[in-house]
């Protein structure tokens, strides 16, 4: 105590001295000395001054550090506690066999749960998303994806799995830090969920023929000697990767509860007219047909096709219209096959029938016609066929006729209804006769003609089914008709291995049709008539079996193909009903009478027909009932 007193004195003492000295140099008179002596002074006190400075810095520097140390001690702290106590609830929690406190997956409080009933409660809120349909729209345009359909599937066991398993690692630091975080929070947990794009993208394009004022492609066609050239509308298609995202992220979040989506479109303009290109896939020099015998093979004639390109480059360029004509020159070959002999196309290679309406007149015409321009056509090895270009644009001049067709998923009249049927005949006749299948696809719908699986559907300018010639020799179709059965027959030599194949299609998945009421003024109030009955969408896949003389060489995937579901539409009446004319209160000899509106009985569309899978040699009497699967769209629709 005494040392610190002497200290204090003596610091005191020294403070005191400073200021008196201070003071001295202050009193002093201005001579050469004392002025020596005021610069020592000054020159100290801003060397003191510095100094102090410099004290001052270091222990601000110092005192952040004392503070920070201070925190990471309390953190360590804090962390040695938590590690503890999450340790405790680790081994106290070893044997429970339920989910850990906080836990949720994809925002579902699992919380307690055994795995059992974290997947009876996951299940029951997914299986009601899988059965909710995503409503697409544009506009007017209306039209729906199916969970089931598109493949959807959420991993609801690895989701619970890797739920269970947090606290419950080998490593103990990884489930004191999965502890910490469940007892700080909540942990949750994602749900895998995946669909089949391929699939999915196949039935967002099916619905974007569909639009209103969708893009059409240039194209063309030959008509005898005319080389009708159509120029292509610039219009819109549908965003498809836009629109698959937005489907994605609707199925990914169970808390959407409207499954309403607005179609993302683009505008999109047309490719320009490609006269060269043209040319290069219509030019054909001419050639006499011949044959030769070891080994024998038919060389068929070809005419000669040639048009002048400049002369279409200037027509094109002269005028913007939607159709130009091109006159061909036609070179007739000196041979033919029919001067050659039978030998040209010896062997019936496959045969394959559908049934129609005979009845449906302008329907006919249209099946008609088809066969018309598909019989006689000699398609050589390694050359493709392409039904559009066969076939040419299905308008009216060139004979084609209004029939029932699908457009938004209601029966209405449209130009060339039908040909969709022929299509899908020769799509069998080329299975059967062995040849490469280039493009097909299959309706929106399910036909009536044939199962599901077997059919092609086109759409000019916009879907083609073409296959490729694959055999040693030239094939020549054969296709009409009548009496209510359209056949195609596929004529050519017989190779060494000649194969016979049969078809089996599976349902993976049934989808009910939904229902549609419609209001409709000319129905009295009360009343209903069903416009159009449902048909249910399916999923399916179809296997095609080769078999050598009775023995089955293999068994593959020919299509997995996807329909949509038809929804049943009912008008319902609106009109009000008639009242009752009041009785006059003056006598009369008249008979007031008490009028009553006519109600309207309600209608059943007709049943449609059971598709065959049969192919008969000797076809049976056709059904001649009208079915509106059996329809077909206009070029801007799915012919069907």
């Amino acid at each position: 105590m005494k040392e610190t007193l002497v200290d204090e004195n003596l610091e005191s003492q020294k403070v005191e001295k400073e200021e008196n000295k201070k003071e001295d140099v202050k009193d002093l008179p201005v001579t050469k000395d004392n002025q020596e002596e005021s610069q020592k002074f000054v020159q100290s006190q801003k060397i003191d001054k510095k100094t102090k400075k410099e004290e001052k810095e270091m222990e601000e520097e110092i005192k952040p550090k004392k503070r920070g140390k201070k925190i990471a001690i309390f953190i360590c702290v804090i962390i040695i506690f938590a590690l503890f106590f999450s340790t405790i609830f680790a081994l106290v929690n070893m044997n429970n066999q339920k989910m850990m406190t906080g836990i949720t997956i994809k925002g579902i409080d699992v919380s307690g749960l055994s795995k059992e009933e974290a997947k009876a409660k996951l299940q029951t809120i997914y299986n009601e998303k899988l059965e909710k349909e995503i409503h697409l729209k544009y506009n007017e345009y209306e039209s729906s994806l199916n969970p089931t359909l598109m493949e959807v599937n959420y991993d609801v066991d690895q989701a619970i799995e890797e739920a269970y398993k947090i606290g419950r690692e080998n490593n103990i630091f990884i489930n004191n830090y999965q502890i910490l975080f469940t007892l700080i929070g909540k942990k949750d947990v994602n749900v895998n969920m995946t669909l089949n794009e391929d699939v999915t993208k196949q039935s967002i394009q099916d619905i974007g023929v569909n639009l209103p004022g969708i893009v059409i492609e240039s194209s063309y066609y030959i008509e005898e000697d005319i080389l009708t050239i159509t120029r292509g509308k610039e219009g819109i298609a549908i965003d498809t990767e836009s629109l698959l995202n937005k489907v994605k992220e609707n199925l990914n979040d169970i808390n959407i509860q409207e499954n309403d989506i607005t179609i993302p479109v683009v505008h999109k303009v047309p490719e320009e007219i490609n006269i060269d290109k043209i040319h290069e896939e219509v030019y054909k020099e001419v050639q006499d047909a011949y044959y030769t015998k070891d080994p024998f093979t038919i060389y068929p004639e070809v005419e000669g096709v040639d048009f002048d390109v400049e002369a279409a480059k200037a027509l094109i360029a002269s005028e913007v219209k939607d159709e130009y004509q091109i006159q061909l020159i036609i070179t007739k070959p000196k041979v033919t096959v029919s001067q050659i002999g039978s030998e040209a196309f010896p062997d019936r290679l496959s045969n394959f029938t559908t049934r129609y309406d005979a009845s449906a007149k302008d329907r006919t015409t249209n099946l008609v016609i088809a066969c018309q321009k598909l019989n006689g056509k000699v398609i050589m090895p390694g050359e493709t066929f392409s039904y559009n270009k066969t076939l040419g644009k299905r308008t009216a001049a060139a004979g084609y006729k209004n029939a029932a067709v699908y457009e938004n998923g209601q029966v209405v009249d449209g130009i060339g209804g039908g040909i969709c049927q022929i299509s899908s005949t020769l799509y069998n006749a080329v299975l059967m006769a062995n040849l490469e299948i280039v493009e097909r696809r299959n309706h929106q719908f399910v036909t009536s003609y044939l199962p599901a699986g077997r059919d092609a559907t086109v759409v000019y300018g916009a879907i083609d089914f073409k296959f490729k010639n694959t055999r040693q020799y030239p094939i020549r179709l054969s296709a009409s008709a009548k009496n209510g059965i359209a056949t195609i027959s596929i004529y050519g030599i017989k190779e060494e291995n000649e194969y016979t194949f049969s078809f089996n299609t599976k349902t993976i998945a049934s989808i009910p049709f939904g229902t549609k009421y419609i209001e409709d003024s000319s129905l009295s109030a009360g009343t209903e008539k069903v416009k159009q009955n449902g048909v249910n969408g399916l999923k399916t896949e179809t296997y095609i079996t080769k078999m050598l003389n009775g023995k089955v060489i293999s068994t593959t995937l020919l299509s997995r193909d996807t329909y949509d579901a038809m929804q049943k539409i009912i008008l319902k009446g609106t009109k009000a009903n008639a009242t009752t004319p009041t009785t006059p209160t003056v006598p009369t000899t008249t008979t007031p009478t008490n009028d009553k509106p006519e109600e309207t009985t309600p209608t059943e569309p007709t049943t449609p027909d059971t598709p065959s899978t049969e192919t008969p040699e000797t076809p049976t009497t056709p059904d001649t009932s009208t079915k509106p699967s059996e329809t077909e769209a206009p070029s801007t629709q799915t012919e069907n």
